[in-house]
């Protein structure tokens, strides 16, 4: 009776599961525990599941699946191009954030096409409803709403082989994966009030970081913020500066029919602009005293580059007022969300603050903004596929190390549990470099160098940004991800005819000339200098303000070969012709880099053998230990002189 009773039962346990004769039989079966169903931890899930591993993802609350806790906004200023990376290579981000825009920009447009960033505005229900609804749809994903307390660990503490939740129950896996976001031990201010939790109105989870340290992890505190939200209805627009989306409504997705917002006539819900004053200062002013941050009781760093309203009055003081970006929570609420007002002040001098803003006089809130602090270990204890370095088998993703934002957590949570599913089938871990991705520069920044503050994407930190363009990330991962099992040949081959399409066109463009009886009207418009005799099209178009979608309004021929081609393959095609020169140069230094990644480190690598080696050098080296010269050389400490010496050890 006992045997066929538990045949009968797969997946998550049911009430007779509470039993502890059933809790060590039957939850044996499960590849990947993900803990987390944020960001991080649906695209763990997603992938692992994906690529076949049967995978458990536990949280805490199943009615908040990658619930959007800041800003109803996803890509912006290099995130956009971690979003775009993220769809190419088979995660589910872009096509969520598709399905739930209701606003979409092109950012930068005005600079270099190594600087444009996609971004939307979305409807956070929708967001959350669309992520839940595709991973119930995603084969191998199974759910269980609970705490996870502790991790079941191997005998000699070096494996971990499952965990076991609040309710005391047992689920073993061969890999697990912590996306616990800002949930360990989180404390929520509120001016001079302290409440447990990981986010309002949701408790905190306790015992992971404890028994993490006792195995010898190193731990630390960071915080974060979010401000007020307002009742729509209580705003005066007229005050405000509209900001709309672009006429064109894009996409994030590489896929097509993902999103219902295809073409210009489709309806976009506009953001708006509005400025704090010297009046609005001075009452966040009186409220300073009151400050947890102030007053030293958050202990922990904020994210540098999104300061708190406080924050921002005290280190900018000489700035008269603050830009603030009013945007709209989803297309069928008036909940607004005010960005650049993050705030842990009392919530009566929140509230006094706001109606001094001006569209804000009658404003009524929702809720406060509050602070929110939480453990993060220091990711410099990972290795480049997120695995750790103390415990086998064992994953971080997300705010667990140190990063902020939907996007960065979101990368992090694909490439570890893609790396969880590979290692756990004795395959070849899966690496993204430098001069690959985005997703490939956070990951080295956070395992070579570390963080001690959240830690966000900016384009600036990337060496080969022109490279590692938005608008190429199909082309740069997919068929990576086609070799993963990721993206299917469909995806794979769309891929392939984008990329013989747009030679095509440098091809033609390069071998073939443009008439000037045709072209000079053209040129005369613009007040660009007029062709004497023909000139190759490539020539053409290398000058300022022309495009390809021009040339074709003046030459049959290239409107002939491109009338057939979608947008996004002409606008590659024409930056890979404008700024050939500039693409090629770090093509060359990507090359260098790519052989210094060749030039393995073992992790047992003495380098207490090395004479020549200096004292700081040998300590850092046989902390980080780096799998490669090249990971190596960006350690800090670590100088030219260094890395020579380990080349000539090397016979290089």
């Amino acid at each position: 009776m006992l045997n066929r009773r538990i045949n009968c039962l797969e997946g998550p346990p049911t009430v007779h599961s509470f039993f502890p004769i059933f809790a060590k039989v039957l939850y044996n079966s499960y590849d990947i525990i993900v803990v987390g169903a944020g960001h991080a931890g649906c695209e763990a899930a997603a992938a692992a599941a994906n690529m076949g591993s049967k995978v458990l993802l536990v949280t805490m609350n199943m009615q908040t699946i990658a619930q959007m806790s800041c800003n109803p906004a996803m890509g912006g200023i290099a995130k956009g191009q971690i979003v775009r990376e993220i769809d190419a290579l088979g995660g589910y981000s872009g096509i969520v954030s598709d399905v739930s825009a209701i606003q979409f920009r092109m950012l930068n447009r005005s600079k270099g096409p190594a600087m444009w960033s996609p971004r939307t505005q979305n409807d956070r229900m929708l967001f959350a409803a669309e992520w839940r609804k595709m991973l119930e749809q995603t084969p191998n994903v199974d759910f269980w709403q609970d705490m996870v307390r502790t991790l079941i660990m191997s005998v000699d503490g070096k494996r971990v082989e499952g965990v076991v939740t609040g309710m005391g129950l047992e689920f073993r896996a061969k890999a697990v994966v912590l996306t616990n976001g800002t949930f360990l031990n989180g404390i929520i201010h509120i001016g001079e009030k302290q409440l447990g939790g990981g986010r309002t109105g949701e408790a905190a989870a306790h015992g992971i970081t404890e028994q993490l340290v006792k195995l010898g992890f190193e731990s630390g505190r960071m915080k974060t913020g979010t401000p007020p939200r307002i009742d729509g209805r209580t705003l005066d627009y007229s005050k405000m500066e509209v900001q709309g989306g672009d006429a064109q409504m894009g996409k994030f997705s590489f896929l097509d029919g993902t999103s219902p917002f295809e073409n210009s006539d489709k309806k976009q819900l506009p953001c708006h602009v509005t400025y704090t004053n010297e009046k609005v200062h001075e009452i966040l002013r009186t409220g300073f005293e009151k400050s947890p941050m102030f007053a030293g009781r958050i202990q922990g760093l904020g994210p540098r580059y999104c300061p708190s309203i406080e924050d921002k009055i005290t280190r900018f003081s000489e700035r008269e007022r603050h830009q603030l970006f009013v945007e709209p929570e989803g297309w069928d609420t008036v909940e607004i969300y005010v960005n650049g007002f993050s705030t842990s002040l009392p919530e009566n001098v929140q509230n006094q603050a706001l109606r001094m803003i001006p569209g804000f006089e009658r404003a009524k809130m929702f809720r406060p903004g509050y602070a929110i602090e939480y453990d993060y270990f220091p990711p410099t204890q990972l290795s480049l596929t997120l695995e750790t370095k103390l415990v086998e088998n064992l994953f971080f993703a997300g705010q667990i190390n140190g990063t902020t934002g939907y996007e960065e957590a979101a990368c992090q949570g694909l490439m570890a549990g893609i790396n969880a599913h590979l290692k756990i089938n004795e395959k070849d871990s899966f690496i993204l470099n430098r001069y690959e991705a985005y997703i490939g520069v956070l990951i080295d920044d956070l395992v070579t160098k570390g963080t001690d503050e959240p830690y966000r994407m900016f384009t600036s930190r990337a060496e080969y940004r022109l490279l590692l363009r938005q608008d190429n990330a199909d082309v740069r991962l997919t068929p990576l991800s086609y070799k993963l099992g990721l993206a299917n040949e469909d995806r794979f081959k769309k891929v392939e005819e984008k990329i013989s399409n747009y030679n095509n066109i440098i091809s033609y463009f390069k071998n073939n000339s443009g008439d000037p009886e045709y072209i000079n009207p053209y040129f005369e418009k613009i007040g660009s200098s007029p062709l004497t005799q023909k000139w190759r099209y490539f020539n053409i178009l290398s000058r300022p303000d022309v495009s390809i979608k021009e040339i074709s309004n003046h030459a049959e021929e290239v409107k002939n070969l491109t009338a057939h081609l979608d947008e996004f393959t002409i606008e590659q095609a024409e930056i890979l012709m404008k700024y050939e020169g500039y693409i090629e140069r770090e093509k060359d230094n990507a090359d260098k880099q790519k052989r210094l990644e060749d030039l393995k480190l073992k992790s047992d690598f003495n380098y207490d053998a090395i004479i020549s080696l200096g004292t700081e050098a040998k300590e850092k080296l046989k902390k980080f230990k780096p799998n490669s010269i090249g990971q190596a050389s960006r350690i800090s400490g670590i100088n030219p002189a260094d890395i020579s010496v380990l080349l000539v050890h090397m016979g290089r």
